[in-house]
């Protein structure tokens, strides 16, 4: 009757690599070194290169896989331009803000304007034009932004394609962005004051 007393099912030492070695070399013993004696220097070099083997896999597992990059950004680029699209249609508050500095500069310069087209282009020209400047360049800033994203996959990694709601987006920022280009053009260039009866 077998007298040595085993660890627990549940208890650390019995699942340790170190005890089943130990367990495992008294029976491994005699034969490998029967076989070692017959075959000679074949089985070592078996040995070793289950070893390479392990150690192979070892390293396999021990290297992290690569992340993938998750689009945040030209998902985030999108937005931004299809919201600077629209404000520039909308009209932003910072040409509100010059139009009414403008609009009391004119104010101040309409005392000495004599005839009325005087004083219509005095109060509301630089108003006029400097809104449609500030919205123009917003307009501009959100159509090279859409299209910066729309472009960024084919300098990026090969067969990398972004999000089709990123791309709808985007595709909606320089829709907006050309748009806007085009109501800047025809409201800084083409559209003139109204002119006095």
């Amino acid at each position: 009757m077998d007298t040595t007393k085993t660890p627990a099912p549940t208890a650390p030492e019995a699942d340790s690599p170190a005890d089943l070695k130990k367990a495992d070399a008294p029976e491994t013993t005699a034969p490998v070194a029967a076989d070692t004696e017959a075959a000679g220097e074949a089985v070592p070099t078996e040995e070793l290169a289950g070893l390479e083997d392990i150690e192979d896999l070892e390293d396999e597992l021990d290297e992290e896989p690569a992340e993938e990059p998750s689009g945040v950004g030209a998902a985030a680029c999108a937005l931004v331009a299809a919201g600077l699209g629209l404000i520039a249609l909308s009209g932003s508050w910072v040409s509100r803000v010059i139009a009414e500095r403008a609009t009391l500069i004119g104010q101040i310069d309409s005392v000495n304007a004599t005839s009325t087209e005087d004083k219509i282009e005095a109060l509301y020209g630089n108003a006029w034009q400097l809104t449609a400047l500030v919205n123009g360049v917003l307009s501009t800033v959100a159509l090279l932004i859409g299209v910066f994203v729309l472009a960024r996959p084919a300098f990026g990694t090969p067969g990398r394609t972004l999000p089709t709601w990123v791309r709808a987006v985007s595709w909606a920022a320089v829709a907006l962005g050309v748009i806007g280009v085009i109501v800047f053009a025809f409201m800084y260039f083409v559209l003139p004051l109204p002119k006095a009866a």
